[in-house]
């Protein structure tokens, strides 16, 4: 399992398009391969987003077919975005999971 991890410092008060733009091309979902994906943004300045996404595969598989529109991704919220700070694919190590509530 691979995670593709970006931090991002928005221009300030942009959160709303840049989140538009992220979004815009996955109204069907995450494309082939992506298994979960996440934005977060921080408690305590509002501009800086984090996103990350859980790829089931290779990272030559995500390289060939994972990053499908990525490019146009990039173009399209590079008008909200100040600077990137880590960007890259990492290797999940350890995957743990709360357990399920047995009174549930």
């Amino acid at each position: 399992m691979l995670c593709a991890l970006t931090v991002r410092k928005l221009e300030s008060g942009s959160f709303d398009q840049f989140r538009e733009a992220f979004m815009r091309d996955l109204p069907g979902g995450l494309p082939s391969g992506w298994v979960r994906f996440n934005m977060i943004r921080n408690v305590d300045d509002a501009d800086e987003v984090v996103c990350f996404g859980f790829f089931d595969g290779s990272v030559a598989e995500l390289r060939d077919d994972g990053q499908a529109g990525y490019d146009e991704q990039l173009a399209a919220i590079a008008p909200y975005v100040e600077s990137v700070g880590a960007n890259g694919v990492y290797e999940v190590v350890e995957d743990l999971a709360a357990a399920p509530d047995a009174a549930g």
